[in-house]
């Protein structure tokens, strides 16, 4: 289904060939001045420049050309050269109604579907997930959704770190408390315990004691070191402490990401990777991308057009060690193999911008992805607290994730239960649903780029452009419809041409649905779908105020107006989902 600026513009590119002008010049925009007209055109004010004539006459020339067009109920001509335009009710009822009836609501999905990965996890293992994972997980969620909703092959990877310093540091700290345990005996030869030598909680305590004597004792850091490194070469019984810690970790991680409706369906590691990189390494060497200097092997990847410094891409450190990096490039290496992309996705904080400009560009020049495959990086900013520091628990501490969905969770039941009275276990499951709604429609409202204040007492309101206010809305709607139906509502469920102007400004922004996802994925921008929906609640709730649905005599009207809340309600509900959150029956 084409969408109706594309059909406006159609008309107005006949008009301008008509009338002697070269169709170029007929692109409709969204009007920007509302309270005049519904569209534009400002073609006019470029063509006369090629055409030497007044800007107010080329106008006038088209709409003449235009005149007893079916689609427009007013085209005027107003200087110095814009062309106002209103699309007629009859035609917009019906361009709704082949809305409705379609399957996603008139988006035509993407004929060349693309095969995307996209990177969006990045927790590590023996680490409980805390509020720095939050923004990965919510914007590559949505990202994922959205593509797939257009049709292309979406694979989320949770790329877990386990193969590097942390896990280092738990062997140091282990070896340390418990060194008659098996695994720290090189001379061992039996077969090592199936049971882990800690449990989730030990191990959550384990690492943070390891990283702070890491900080103060170089001694300590060093041996840490040694053992990262001895577990990279292959020391049988670090693997087998390390697969312990996998074994511990991934199914709690696994359970927080639950809890944030986020899923994966590669749960693949940076440890994936490590066969691939011995092979790439002498693959660099060979092509004279990677040359040592002075013992670390290293690429350069800085380009004549860069205006800052881009340093070069460290492959392995002179100890023979990997780093980031070298995983990074071998999971790209290892997803061309597997999976032959046509794009990735890393959803990233943006401070690690270089090292993913190194990156791109050392699979580039070694050949890893061609020239076809796209490499995207989309940086976040910052979750801060109202201070506009980086958020903290009251303590100064680093907030776990799951304490984060409790604490909004709880403010959303105090909120539930002072509005009105409900019972109490279905008031904190309707708490948890709409809970996520405001943390994640609170994240996601804002372009990823930009840091954003985290107010748990706005984020959790149920008025203006929150999440809560969002699911009030589809309550409010359900609401209606349910009644409709539980009465026996027979009117014919066909949208008539609107009766006002808060119906034809709702009908309007319905129409935006397929624009606003094809521009969302395009540009990895979940916050356009916040930003439509906060209008279309409004629109709705304007309509809703001013409109006596359920009281009207007129069943046609009346059903009218039910197949609109119908439609509203469909996309409402479509692009929550694309977002990551679901409206719960009643609030």
């Amino acid at each position: 289904m084409k969408k109706i600026l594309d059909l406006i513009t159609e008309e107005m590119r006949q008009a301008f060939t008509k009338a002697g002008y070269d169709p170029k010049y007929a692109a409709v925009t969204l009007s920007n001045r509302p309270d005049l007209c519904e569209y534009q055109c400002n073609g006019a004010l470029a063509a006369a420049r090629e055409y030497k004539k007044a800007p107010v006459m080329i106008a006038k020339d088209c709409l003449e050309a235009l005149s007893g067009n079916r689609l427009f109920s007013m085209a005027e001509a107003v200087p110095p050269g814009f062309i106002n335009l209103k699309i007629e009710d009859g035609y917009l009822a019906g361009y709704l109604n082949e809305m409705a009836a379609s399957e996603k609501f008139g988006l035509e999905e993407t004929k060349e579907p693309e095969t995307v990965i996209v990177d969006y996890g990045g927790a590590n293992v023996a680490k409980p997930l805390h509020v720095g994972h939050l923004r990965p997980a919510i914007i590559g969620e949505s990202i994922k959704r959205i593509g797939k909703y257009m049709g292309h092959h979406m694979m989320g990877d949770v790329h877990l770190g386990d193969w590097g310093l942390q896990i280092g540091l738990i062997i140091t700290e282990m070896k340390r408390r418990r060194p008659e345990l098996p695994y720290f005996d090189e001379n061992y030869t039996g077969e090592y315990p199936t049971e882990p030598p800690f449990t989730l909680s030990q191990l959550s305590e384990i690492y943070p004691a390891a990283s702070a004597s890491s900080k103060e004792d170089p001694a300590y850091r060093e041996e840490a070191l040694l053992a990262t490194r001895q577990l990279q070469q292959g020391r049988r019984g670090y693997r087998s402490l390390w697969q312990h810690i996998l074994n511990v970790s991934i199914p709690d991680i696994k359970r927080i990401y639950d809890s944030l409706n986020v899923s994966f369906e590669l749960w693949k590691k940076e440890s994936d990777v490590d066969s691939y990189i011995p092979g790439m390494v002498e693959d660099m060497k060979a092509k004279g991308v990677a040359y040592l200097d002075e013992g670390a092997l290293i690429v350069d990847v800085k380009e004549e057009t860069d205006t800052k410094e881009v340093p070069p891409c460290i492959i392995l450190k002179s100890d023979g060690s990997a780093l980031y990096a070298t995983t990074d490039i071998a999971t790209i290496l290892e997803r061309e193999a597997l999976y032959s992309p046509d794009k990735i996705i890393y959803v990233v904080d943006k401070r690690q911008e270089m090292h993913f400009v190194q990156v791109f560009r050392c699979c580039r020049k070694a050949g890893i992805v061609d020239e076809h495959t796209k490499l995207q990086f989309v940086g976040f900013g910052t979750m801060n607290g109202k201070d506009g520091k980086p958020f903290k628990t009251r303590d100064g501490g680093v907030m776990k994730l799951e304490d984060l969905l409790d604490e909004i969770s709880r403010e959303m039941y105090r909120k539930i239960m002072e509005n009105h009275e409900a019972d109490e276990a279905e008031a904190r499951k309707t708490a948890a649903i709409v809970g996520l709604s405001a943390l994640k429609y609170g994240d996601l409202s804002n372009q990823a780029s930009k840091d954003y204040i985290f107010d748990i007492d706005r984020f959790t309101s149920f008025e203006g452009n929150t999440g809560p206010y969002i699911l009030y809305t589809i309550v409010r709607i359900k609401s209606i419809l349910n009644k409709y139906d539980r009465e026996g509502g027979k009117g014919k469920e066909t949208l008539l041409a609107p009766k006002s102007g808060s119906e034809k400004a709702l009908m309007l922004v319905l129409t935006q649905f397929a624009p606003v996802l094809e521009s969302a994925y395009e540009e990895n921008a979940p916050h356009k779908i916040c930003s439509f929906i906060y209008e279309l609640a409004n629109n709705f709730n304007r309509f809703y105020h001013e409109t006596k649905i359920m009281g009207e005599e007129d069943q046609e009207k009346q059903a009218s107006w039910i197949a609109l809340l119908r439609l509203t309600k469909g996309i409402l509900e479509t692009c929550i989902s694309l977002l990551g959150f679901e409206a719960p029956e009643k609030m």
